[in-house]
């Protein structure tokens, strides 16, 4: 006698508009952030950056972190 207690998943059509909204805009932001992040990465020299490229690379992987801790403390004055 096994009951399913899940509920069921809110579809993306379902959720109110302002989080909707919020939800897109946030992804907006994130993606713009990540991408201008690996371009600077890309064009601005190894001894500009604090630590491993690589590493600051994956930290991109980080919704909202990666991209503000490469901005706040990854670059160095050109």
């Amino acid at each position: 006698m096994s009951t399913n207690k899940h509920k069921e998943r809110t579809q993306f059509s379902e959720l109110p508009l302002l989080a909707r909204v919020g939800i897109v805009a946030f992804a907006t932001v994130d993606a713009t952030a990540k991408i201008a992040a690996l371009v600077d990465m890309s064009r601005r020299p190894a001894d500009k950056i604090r630590g491993p490229k690589w590493a600051w690379a994956a930290a991109q992987a980080v919704n909202g972190f990666g991209p503000a801790a490469y901005w706040a403390f990854a670059r160095r004055e050109k």
